[in-house]
């Protein structure tokens, strides 16, 4: 039997988007990025925040615990990274960060026909194939 993999989205806007969806994970701001969140019970969390969020989490409970402590502390404390994550977003379908082929194929092409206008740059589309994917940093 063939693996079913799962997909995740992430939308890649203009620092000035960046900053109004930061403050506003639904997007009220963007009249058709909230749209299309709305009609898929999606959010969207700032790349730089989850990282920051990780790395807090891996400092109250103990780094050692966390393999990619290192790697992402280094990311979120690089200018020009920081400056990179601060613009990409996590698209969330239910709360979830990975979601069945079905969903990512309709709001990739829905979110694809935002693209160039009103600050949305670019979609990227990732799957948990580790073929895919890079292997997380050695300590």
């Amino acid at each position: 039997m063939e693996p079913t993999w799962q997909f995740q989205l992430r939308i890649v806007v203009v620092a000035e988007l960046a900053n109004d969806l930061r403050t506003d994970p639904a997007s009220a701001s963007h009249a058709a990025l909230h749209d299309v969140l709305s009609r898929h019970n999606a959010t969207l969390k700032c790349q730089f925040d989850a990282f920051a969020d990780y790395v807090n989490e891996a400092e109250r409970h103990g780094p050692e615990n966390y393999p990619l402590y290192q790697w992402t502390r280094q990311t979120i404390e690089n200018p020009e990274k920081k400056a990179k994550y601060l613009q990409s977003f996590t698209v969330y379908v239910d709360g979830d960060e990975i979601y069945d082929k079905e969903i990512a194929d309709v709001m990739e092409a829905e979110l694809l026909a935002l693209v160039g206008g009103d600050g949305i740059k670019s979609v990227i589309r990732f799957d948990t194939n580790p073929a895919n994917n890079p292997q997380p940093p050695q300590r």
